[in-house]
C-alpha cells in the first residue's frame, strides 16, 4: 500500500493466536471498524441521516457475521460465543 492508503486505511498488527482464519477475520474486523467510523462521521456531520447510518452499519454487521461463519471462528472451541 502506498502512504495515502496506509493513512486512510490503517491496519494494526495482529497479536492473537496465529491461524490463517484468525488473521483474515482480524483484517475483516478492522475494516468493519474503519467503515463504521466513517459512517458515524458522515452522520455526525449531517451528510447522511441517522436511519441511513443505522442501515449501513447493520449491513456491515451482517457481512462481518457472514465472514465469521465462513471462517468458522469460535464454532466448537468457544462455548461463550454470541
Amino acid at each position: 500500500m502506498d502512504e495515502r492508503s496506509n493513512f486512510i486505511f490503517p491496519r494494526g498488527r495482529y497479536y492473537g493466536e496465529f491461524k490463517p482464519e484468525n488473521v483474515v477475520f482480524n483484517a475483516n474486523l478492522q475494516e468493519f471498524a474503519q467503515r463504521v467510523n466513517y459512517i458515524c462521521n458522515l452522520e455526525t456531520s449531517g451528510k447522511i441521516s441517522p436511519q441511513e447510518a443505522y442501515d449501513a452499519i447493520k449491513e456491515l454487521w451482517k457481512q462481518l457475521k457472514q465472514s465469521k461463519r465462513e471462517l468458522q471462528i469460535g464454532d466448537s472451541s468457544s462455548s461463550s460465543d454470541g
